[in-house]
């Protein structure tokens, strides 16, 4: 069985070391900041009155999910104050919880006689964060009051939903405990763990209760429209969906289970070959949050939210757990840098919801008035939302992407991220020397593993690799390089060409005919017109033939591009007879789409026209 190295044991130097400071120092405290001012940490000890604010559905899971973040953090760093922040929530927890293991700070004190009877109402979504947090925590500290706290819990939930069956409905509406049900199996290695999970993945799209306490839009929505094992498209809420895709993957690695496997493989492809976005952001649709049909691909209206552009990161990670295909980290590596990161700004402080690769500020500022919430539609990003399930879901993910890097079984290590920096586990070290995402060459030095396999992933973006100087010894298989190692030390020089290129879109993809976004290495490219002072950026144009100029941007810690194009020239009329000499030379300047919206408001293009020539 293929195994994780966990993010404790990978040290990261460069621009994820730089990424995880800045989500110590500043988003963690941040985040803290903001759900204590608004409430959420207090809504924990469960005391509710008139006249405080009054607690969400959906709150444990914000908790939660910092506290996970709070846990990876002070794993890396211990930090006595953060620590004591931490524990003063457990305890508010574990002192607001029922004698019969219940615990919901929004149940509890506002209408305890309707628990479980709202399927939409994020009961067991809020568990499995709170669960997810507890083993995190425990595993950082070895602290064990959270982990009793959600162990008592769970006892109760299969009381009610699999011995007595008398929840008012049979599984999740919004998944996620799930992962977390997996997590505690593998923890404790207690089977009811993996029953129960597997009970309410089997269940889903089969129970006539479920179809009693459908959510708002429908069983397409919420994934109960048949059982999972029959799915072939990703289809309703990108989140939901992905989250119960990430379980069903949990549940097939560790039951063996291929018919499970192969629906998520077909769910897989599906995403990133028909309706996932060039920045790995995934769902295309306002209403519903939701995945559309392929193809569907907007760029001003893409919803892309950051929640879900991590969750497919959980399911690629998951995926090549059981099956090592480059596939599956090459998508892990697009949405990292570009999609995830986009959802937080450069100093780590304000946050996207939605992801859009394209901003018109006049026509977003119209379109506000007609839209029922202001995280639909922004231009900057804000340090809190009403829902704020983004900001910490990208805290934990990033503080804990070491986690990411390698897996290893009886024969093999494998290497599925690049980035500076040393991982040490069983018995074994791996350190890279790398510019990485910048540099395409990556010096990789082994050691503890004579007699066994280097494997290491050949990116999908590119066109040319060697090692030590040559051209690769053997083909990738499955896109990873198989090397025996056959020294104590010994020392892999890979190369990954990077040039600038110049990418294109299937052309069922509205809007996108005629246009291309830049990308080098798993960068994804995007122009602003507060950098390149123009009005709009649609009058713009590239010429994919001429050369592509960089130049490193200590602000970002990845480089800027300079493209060849061009600016058409405009006046007052809306009509004019066609001539493509109406236009003058441009440079253009690109900036990383992580790092748009901070440089004040401005328009931002991730598709920009090819030049006539």
């Amino acid at each position: 069985m293929i195994k994780q190295v966990p993010y404790t044991s990978v040290k990261t130097e460069g621009f994820w070391k730089n990424r995880q400071k800045i989500n110590t120092d500043v988003t963690i405290p941040k985040i803290y900041d903001r759900f204590k001012d608004t409430g959420r940490f207090d809504a924990l000890k469960c005391k509710y009155e008139e006249g405080m604010p009054k607690p969400h559905i959906f709150w444990d899971s914000d908790c939660a999910k910092w506290i996970e973040s709070a846990a990876y953090s002070l794993a890396l760093s211990p930090d006595e104050e953060l620590e004591a922040k931490t524990d003063e929530l457990i305890d508010n927890i574990a002192s607001a919880q029922l004698e019969d293991g219940y615990f919901n700070s929004y149940y509890i004190p506002c209408e305890l006689e309707n628990r479980f009877t709202n399927r939409d109402n994020h009961e067991l979504y809020c568990l499995g964060h709170l669960t997810e947090a507890a083993i995190a925590y425990y595993q950082a500290t070895g602290k064990d009051k959270l982990l009793n706290v959600v162990k008592k819990y769970i006892d109760l939930v299969e009381r009610l939903f699999v011995t007595e069956g008398s929840a008012a409905f049979s599984t999740p509406g919004h998944e996620e405990i799930e992962l977390a049900l997996i997590k505690m199996y593998e923890l404790t290695g207690d089977e009811k763990y993996k029953n129960l999970c597997s009970f309410f993945i089997n269940t889903r799209g089969t129970s006539k209760k479920d179809e009693n306490t459908r959510s708002w839009v429908g069983s397409f929505y919420d994934q109960t429209s048949m059982p999972v094992r029959e799915l072939t498209e990703a289809m309703g809420h990108s989140v939901r969906a992905l989250y119960l895709y990430s379980g069903m993957a949990d549940l097939a690695r560790v039951d063996g289970d291929k018919e499970l496997k192969n629906a998520c493989e077909r769910l897989f492809d599906n995403i990133v070959n028909k309706r996932m976005y060039v920045t790995g952001g995934a769902g295309s649709a306002h209403f519903g949050e939701s995945f559309t049909c392929d193809y569907d691909l907007p760029g001003e209206e893409a919803y892309a939210e950051t929640c879900a552009t991590i969750a497919l990161v959980f399911f690629a990670h998951r995926m090549a757990l059981i099956d090592i295909n480059s596939k599956y980290a090459d998508a892990a590596e697009t949405a990292m840098y570009n999609g995830v990161l986009s959802g937080v700004s450069l100093d780590g402080g304000s946050f996207f919801y939605v992801n859009p690769l394209e901003i018109n500020i006049e026509k977003f500022n119209t379109k506000k008035n007609f839209h029922n919430s202001h995280e639909d539609l922004l231009t900057q990003r804000v340090e809190v939302f009403g829902c704020s399930c983004c900001p910490p879901n990208l805290s934990r993910i990033i503080a804990s992407f070491g986690g990411y890097f390698y897996s290893y079984d009886d024969s093999t290590v494998y290497v599925h991220h690049f980035g500076a920096g040393k991982a040490e586990f069983n018995g074994c070290s791996v350190e890279q020397d790398t510019r990485y995402p910048n540099h395409g060459g990556v010096r990789f030095t082994v050691k503890g593993l004579k007699g066994k396999r280097f494997a290491v992933r050949i990116p999908g973006w590119c066109e040319y690799a060697s090692l030590n100087g040559e051209k690769l010894p053997h083909e990738p298989v499955k896109g990873y390089l198989y090397l025996d190692v056959e020294e104590d030390e010994q020392i892999f020089d890979f190369y990954f060409d990077m040039p600038a290129r110049f990418v294109a879109c299937n052309p069922e993809v509205d809007g996108c005919n005629g246009k291309v976004c830049v990308a080098k290495g798993p960068v994804i490219y995007c122009a602003e017109s507060v950098i390149n002072g123009v009005k709009k950026l649609n009058t713009l144009s590239v010429d994919p033939t001429a050369p592509v100029g960089s130049e490193p941007d200590e602000e970002t810690g990845a480089l800027r591009l300079r493209v060849s194009g061009f600016e058409d020239r405009a006046d007052d009329r809306l009509y004019m007879r066609y001539s493509a000499d109406n236009r003058d030379k441009k440079e253009i300047t690109l900036l990383p789409y992580f790092a748009f919206a901070n440089h004040g408001e401005s328009n931002m293009l991730v598709w920009l026209r090819v030049a006539e020539r």
